[in-house]
């Protein structure tokens, strides 16, 4: 997940989040995780590493917390400290040194090419320094940030004064790099209790270091650049046009130097419902007559704790580790090679030892569910915010696998809210390639996908008491008629092209305790297979798919799945004839001519764009030339990307082969950014893209359509002025309003609404039916729904909304969040900063807010102070509330810190509890 998102909100405007990585921090025998931000200022010309102390998985600014600054200067170095043994490892993580001036510190950077673009991105910015050195860097404007770090005015030792020039240290930096001995070893330094290490420039792509989680001793050992992984090799930065195509071709000729050869692997599932392990996990693991080649290990609900959300470690993890690799099969050896974890869900991966030299590029990456894409909130921790999922990614010989570990949303009537979960996770999780050129991969592009997990589909259309009978009789084929996750796929809604074997065992949830015998609770659930597998890909067989009866920790039984899969390996001399015959061809192919390419159409109309409707239109290109092209949109003169931000082209450069074609879609999506300016009649949908042929010719695409103005994006003022529908009123008449000052709408003829009509519908439609609704505003609703929704509210005044009491909730918090000037404008929110812990004072202000601001602002906090009195059916409380709403009705001007938001909160509370005056 980019978590550069959640430092770029703690930064001015001067400054810009390049990449942010997480580490751990080694501190003696401790180990502290902490979040890294490469800072440029763009005024300045300078950059810095931001270290951040961070909670969780880092997805707003209140997730983190500064803690120092460590300016990249001339003092500046980051050394590779790794031993011999140490480099050789594949899957290690990577041990760097950064030091300042007499400031040290030693990181521990995940293995993976995130990783290696941090460092490329840090190297990067200590040549430019180092390109100039007679400019002096002041770095003034870190200054600013001192007050927000841990220790006031930082850690750091130096004093933010103007920097003199540092080349003499700079010299002696270097000096010390070309004193390496041959062995490439620094002598002890002094006073260091460590034995030599071997150091290196982290510049060096090939650079490993070494994972120190505990019992992962059993380390991946690397292998060398073999024709087994020249492919991947061609994918690295250095590489330009010419390398890109011989990779391309190679990809395209690969059945002539490679061939199938089966491996085992052995993919579990096990929900574990919070518990700790109570009994040994050998009748899972280890039901196999053949230990497996690879095993893949899901967990879901590891820890259903409170402080599991808040803080990256839970002893969980360390817990149920232990416990599969004690479980593992006996007759063979195995390396952990990579533990991914998003609070409760868990995948584990191991390799046979002999195979890990043939694992490479392995990526992980997390992505969870929940309300406006999101992980729910902490107060809905156990029963959503551990839904989501986590996957694996790697190379093994010359086949690309992925492995998916999920838990979809629960209850057996959202089966339409697992659905889209499902594509969440396939739209929204995406690996980051080793050339940072490339477009991020998504799951589906990859020869072989695994998905494993808590799925959460259940039987519907009978009762519990059937549902048993057909158990008892063991008539699966019938039950399994029945299942949702089958339906859903008949009807081709979700796991398209995914296999699942035959289910020939009793369901897997819902089971007491410590016992097998079916839910006897107060809810008596009807038992389901919550717990599945599934496959996508070519030569894949399965041996056994079964449930494992014997473990009774947690309220549902593990599932395990042996799967027998061809894997592409290379044949060493067909490569090389292979190789040989592809540069010869491209060698003819280079002196032949430049590249050409035919487009489908240059024109695209968008009709009819709504806000948060997504369109999109294919441009197909066609090689007609001679020779293999790449293309790129590229900027116009003058404008900073190359299109407007409402438009995006998907992918935006890529390779096409002779005579091939790639297909790009135009999307259009309008969102809160992008709306206000569009439903004025400020901005239109007009854009011309400029494509261009690396050595070719530029070709010119003409975007145009019409916006249908909307409700969402429209100011507070404009709206109490329509009492028609949006859509109704013509396009001059929005512009006028738009550009209308306070005082110009104070003195319009025509009394203006009090409130505007669309905020009133969705209010009243929640005060009239969900009221009472339980965990309202916090479980999400369906876009389906929401789009409805829009419709309504833009083209008329229905006496009802559409859709569910959740989809209404989350239509109005997309409605305050679109708003261009919050319910409190900017002007006074400072003044609400500054008089927070005073209710009179906090009432004085919003009696200063224009008085259709101020109607909307009393409106809302009577109807959640309604919402309260109904706490024991809604779940909801105070905090709840000021978590969701201060935030969209107090915005901060610039960017908001951790500070600031908790003021809001605060300001916002008093209305909650006393009310207002």
């Amino acid at each position: 997940m980019d978590q550069s998102v959640a430092i770029q909100e703690t930064l001015q405007r001067e400054e810009n989040c390049i990449i942010a990585v997480q580490c751990d921090v080694l501190l003696d025998n401790t180990t502290e995780s902490r979040l890294l931000g490469l800072v440029e200022s763009a005024k300045e010309s300078e950059s810095a590493i931001f270290i951040y102390i961070h909670r969780r998985m880092a997805i707003t600014a209140d997730d983190v917390s500064l803690e120092d600054i460590i300016p990249i200067s001339t003092d500046f170095a980051v050394v590779e400290v790794s031993s011999p043994e140490e480099l050789a490892a594949v899957g290690a993580d990577t041990r760097v040194r950064i030091s300042y001036e007499d400031y040290e510190l030693e990181l521990r950077l995940p293995f993976g090419s995130h990783s290696r673009l941090f460092l490329s991105e840090v190297n990067r910015a200590w040549s430019d320094v180092c390109k100039s050195p007679s400019s002096v860097p002041k770095f003034d404007w870190i200054e600013k940030y001192h007050k927000s770090t841990k220790g006031g005015k930082g850690n750091i030792k130096h004093s933010l004064a103007p920097l003199g020039s540092k080349l003499t240290q700079l010299n002696q930096h270097r000096k010390s790099e070309k004193s390496l001995d041959k062995k490439g070893s620094f002598e002890k330094e002094k006073g260091s209790n460590s034995d030599p290490v071997k150091s290196r420039a982290h510049s060096n792509p090939e650079s490993q270091g070494i994972s120190s989680r505990e019992d992962r001793d059993d380390l991946v050992r690397s292998s060398s650049h073999t024709t087994s992984n020249k492919a991947q090799m061609l994918a690295m930065p250095q590489f330009g046009l010419r390398d890109n195509l011989i990779r391309c071709e190679l990809l395209k000729n690969e059945d002539l130097y490679t061939y199938l050869e089966n491996f085992s692997f052995f993919l579990g599932t096990y929900n574990v419902n919070g518990q700790t392990p109570k009994e040994s996990l050998h009748p899972w693991l280890s039901c196999t007559l053949n230990p497996p080649d690879i095993y893949c290990v899901g967990f879901q609900e590891l820890d259903l704790s409170k402080e599991a959300f808040f803080f990256s470690d839970t002893p969980k993890e360390l817990e149920w580790t232990r416990a599969v690799s004690k479980g593992l099969h006996p007759d063979a050896k195995y390396a952990l090679v990579k533990l991914v974890r998003l609070v409760g869900i868990m995948l584990l991966f191991y390799v046979k030892k002999e195979h890990a030299e043939f694992i490479s590029d392995i990526e992980a990456e997390t992505v969870g569910t929940g309300i406006m894409g999101r992980m729910s909130p902490p107060h809905s921790l156990i029963s959503q915010g551990n839904k989501g999922a986590v996957a694996i990614r790697f190379h093994f010989h010359n086949s690309d696998i992925c492995v998916v570990n999920s838990h979809l949303a629960a209850h057996i009537e959202e089966y339409e809210r697992r659905n889209q979960d499902y594509k969440d996770i396939c739209s929204r999780l995406q690996f980051r390639q080793l050339d940072p050129t490339q477009p991020p991969l998504t799951i589906m592009k990859h020869d072989v996908v695994l998905w494993i997990g808590d799925l959460n589909y259940r039987i519907s259309d009978l009762d519990a008491d059937n549902v048993k009978d057909l158990i008892s009789k063991k008539d699966f084929e019938s039950l399994h008629s029945y299942d949702q996750l089958k339906r859903q796929i008949d009807e081709e809604a979700v796991f398209v092209g995914f296999v699942e074997g035959e289910i020939d065992f009793q369901p897997t949830y819902k089971y007491d305790t410590g016992s097998d015998m079916w839910d006897t609770s107060e809810k008596c659930r009807v038992p389901a297979w919550c717990d599945r597998i599934l496959w996508k890909g070519k030569n894949i067989t399965q041996q056994h798919y079964q449930s494992h009866m014997a473990l009774k920790t947690s309220d549902h039984k593990p599932v395990s799945s042996l799967l027998i899969i061809g894997i592409k390996r290379v044949n060493p001399e067909a490569y090389k004839k292979t190789f040989e015959e592809i540069v010869r061809n491209i060698d003819k192919m280079e002196n032949e001519c430049i590249p050409s390419v035919t487009l489908s159409k240059r024109e695209f109309h968008f009709k009819d764009v709504k806000f948060m409707q997504h369109q999109a239109e294919t441009l197909s290109l066609f090689n007609d030339g001679q020779v293999p092209c790449q293309f790129e949109f590229i900027q116009k003169p003058n404008e900073p990307t190359y299109c407007k931000p409402w438009l995006t082209a998907n992918p935006p450069k890529g390779f096409i082969a002779q005579g091939g074609s790639v297909d790009i879609d135009l999307e259009v999506f309008v969102n809160r950014t992008t709306a206000p300016d569009l439903n004025s009649g400020k901005q239109e949908i007009e854009d011309i893209l400029v494509l261009h042929l690396e050595r070719g010719k530029d070709y010119f695409i003409s975007v145009t359509g019409n916006y249908l103005p909307s409700c969402y994006g429209s100011s507070i003022h404009s709206l109490c002025q329509l009492r028609e529908p949006v859509q109704d009123m013509p396009q001059e008449v929005l512009r006028e309003l738009a550009d209308m000052s306070k005082e110009e709408n104070a003195t319009n003829t025509e009394k203006p609404l009090d409130i505007p009509k669309e905020l009133w519908m969705m209010v009243d439609h929640l005060f009239r039916n969900a009221i009472k609704q339980e965990d309202i505003f916090q479980q999400p609703g369906l876009r389906s729904e929401f789009a409805e929704i829009r419709d309504c509210l833009d083209t008329g005044i229905p006496d009802s909304l559409p859709g569910s009491n959740h989809s209404v909730a989350e239509a109005l918090l997309l409605f305050l969040d679109a708003l261009p000037e919050p319910v409190v404008p900017y002007s006074l929110y400072q003044q609400c900063l500054e008089c927070c812990s005073n209710a009179s004072q906090c009432e004085k202000v919003i009696s200063m807010l224009p008085q259709c601001h101020q109607n909307v602002f009393n409106y809302l906090a009577a109807f959640l102070r309604e919402l309260l009195k109904n706490s024991a059916h809604n779940r909801l409380d105070v905090n709840i509330l000021v978590t969701i709403f201060a935030s969209l009705l107090l915005k901060s001007p610039t960017k908001q810190d951790l500070a600031e938001k908790r003021k809001t909160q605060e300001f916002f509370q008093h209305f909650l509890i006393h009310g207002s005056a």
